[in-house]
């Protein structure tokens, strides 16, 4: 690395915001790039955040509204699957054992998402989240919307189901 560092990249270093510009520049041959976003390590409010792709939702508050919206659905729909009871008693093994495999994997990776969001530090993105597994919990794993004889298996040890990640 001595060698690829010469006294341009010195100097921008001491002169650039982040060690990540200083090394894409070194990389790239010293190119400069037009485009610098600060990663944020601690939360921050504001609409100027990236989630899940770069430079998105951008600097628009309505593109923001829809970041927040679609992390809000992701949290929902990560508790409605964690809370479903699709398969039936009389299926096949082999068949039950693969459905029930696809939506495990399908709720893990659209929690993955979620967590992704939640690391970009945004704070509105981080109480989207919360609230987003809060009411899909409220609606889809509470007792609020079911029959008070209706009882799930978690809910005989504990009121609260395993968590989910």
């Amino acid at each position: 690395m001595g060698d690829m560092m010469n006294s341009t990249a010195m100097g921008d270093m001491m002169n650039s915001t982040s060690m990540g510009d200083v090394m894409n520049r070194t990389a790239m041959g010293d190119m400069k790039m037009d485009k610098t976003m600060m990663t944020h390590m601690t939360f921050f409010w504001g609409m100027s955040t990236e989630i899940f792709f770069s430079g998105w939702p951008g600097q628009s508050s309505g593109m923001y509204a829809v970041a927040l919206a679609l992390v809000f659905g992701l949290s929902m729909l990560v508790e409605w699957l964690s809370h479903t009871r699709f398969i039936k008693s009389t299926t096949n093994k082999l068949v039950a054992g693969l459905l029930q495999t696809a939506m495990y994997g399908l709720r893990v990776g659209l929690a993955y998402l979620v967590m992704l969001a939640v690391m970009s530090f945004n704070v509105g993105v981080f109480l989207v989240a919360i609230a987003g597994y809060t009411t899909g919990f409220l609606l889809f794993g509470s007792r609020v919307f079911r029959d008070s004889s209706e009882m799930l298996p978690y809910e005989k040890a504990s009121d609260l189901p395993p968590l989910n990640c």
